[in-house]
Order: C-alpha cells, then structure tokens, then sequence
C-alpha cells in the first residue's frame, strides 16, 4: 500500500506509459526488479493506479529493448541475464566499440569533442557520487557521443543496443570494483579516447577502444571469478 501511494504521489499529470516505462527501466537497469522476475500487468495497474493499457505500453516497450520477455501465454519477465553468452556480447561489444571509435576520429567535429568531454566528466562526478545507476547511463552517453560523431546511424543504433544490455552486467560489479583495492573506474581511459578522436588518429582510437573492451572483459571476469569461485571460463582469445 505505501509503494502505491509513493508512486501515487511522484507520478506527473499526462504520460503515464512513459512514467511506467521510465520507472520500470530504472528498476531493472539497477537490478532493484531481478532477472526473470515476473511482472504482472494486475499488479502493475494497482502498484501505479492506472489501467492496464498504459502498463502494457510500457511492457512493450520495454520488450523492444531487450529488457523484459513477453511469454505467449501474455505473462512478462525481467529478461534474464544469460552469463554463458558474455564472451559472444564482448566480441559483439568489441567490433561495434572499435568501429564507432574510427569512424569518430575520422568524422568528429570541434563540438561533438565539447560533448565527449563533458559526458566524460559527468561519469567521473558519478564515480565520485557512488551512484550506479548514473554511472551506467553516463557510460552510455559518453560512448553514444562516440557513436554520433562516427555519422553512421545504423553502427550506432547497434552499438547503443549493446551498451543498455550491458547497463545490467555493469551493475553487478560496480560495488566490486569501487570497493577494490587495485582497480577503479576513475581513470584516463574516457579521456584517453576522447584525445585520439580530437587528434584523428585512427589507429590509436582503435586501439584505445579494443582496450577500453578488454578492460571491461577483465573486471567483469574477476568479479565472477570472486563470486563463483572460478566455475566460469570467460577468456576470449579473440580479445588478446
């Protein structure tokens, strides 16, 4: 009853489907809704205090991007996370990060550099502020201003598919990494890629970009590796 009158109360006049969609996106992007936790549209309707349509809007909306699974027997799901398929996602994550990056340092303008550089030091304010879920989305829209400046659109919308799939896997082993003694995600690494791009070189945004997957590669496996005791073999030859 109070999650209802909480949701009550912070819900704006108009668009209800985009205050479902937005809050449900949240919800799973933080894990706070796990993976493979259902999600009844009855319930919905009551926890939000609107009818189903909008509910079901939001769902597919939702469904559209990966995030929830629409069965045919019309119940919905958190999509799962299937951690036997990461090695395919970095590979995947690698070519389309390698790609946006080039075509970056060969198309960018002066102001879309302006951009990255200040989605670059919005993730590290997010870093400073421990605050995951802005970490996860600011990641997203540093990269996406990569993305932008690379002017294909059918790269980018890919790449940006790939990057809110992994907003989920970000979040599992975010509180891993910012308790670590030997790792962080305050470094040059953004910056790293944002001077290659201003510079158009290339071939070191290429490599900055292959690094920056590789690293993202080793952190995740270490954090499985902490958590599962060494059960998964994530190594990917293809990321040497």
């Amino acid at each position: 009853m109070a999650k209802k009158q909480v949701d009550m109360q912070k819900r704006p006049k108009g668009g209800g489907s985009k205050y479902v969609y937005d809050t449900l996106k949240r919800e799973i992007l933080s894990l706070a809704l796990q993976p493979g936790m259902p999600l009844d549209e009855t319930g919905l309707s009551e926890r939000f205090a609107m009818s189903r349509s909008p509910v079901r809007e939001a769902l597919v909306r939702l469904s559209a991007e990966g995030l929830v699974v629409m069965l045919s027997n019309r119940s919905t799901l958190v999509a799962p996370i299937n951690l036997t398929e990461f090695p395919r996602y970095v590979e995947a994550l690698d070519f389309l990060q390698r790609i946006n990056t080039r075509l970056a340092a060969q198309n960018r303008s002066d102001s879309q550099i302006e951009v990255m550089e200040k989605e670059a030091h919005a993730f590290d304010q997010a870093c400073i502020a421990n605050d995951y879920l802005a970490m996860s989305a600011c990641n997203r829209d540093f990269h996406m201003t990569i993305a932008a400046a690379g002017k294909n659109t059918y790269l980018a919308r890919a790449y940006g598919q790939l990057l809110d799939e992994g907003r989920r896997i970000l979040h599992m082993h975010f509180e891993y990494i910012q308790s670590s003694a030997t790792d962080t995600l305050l470094g040059s690494e953004h910056q790293d890629m944002i001077d290659a791009i201003r510079d158009r070189d290339v071939a070191r945004a290429d490599r900055l970009a292959h690094e920056h997957t590789r690293q993202f590669h080793k952190r995740f496996v270490d954090f499985l590796s902490a958590q599962y005791n060494d059960d998964f073999d994530f190594e990917l030859s293809s990321l040497s």
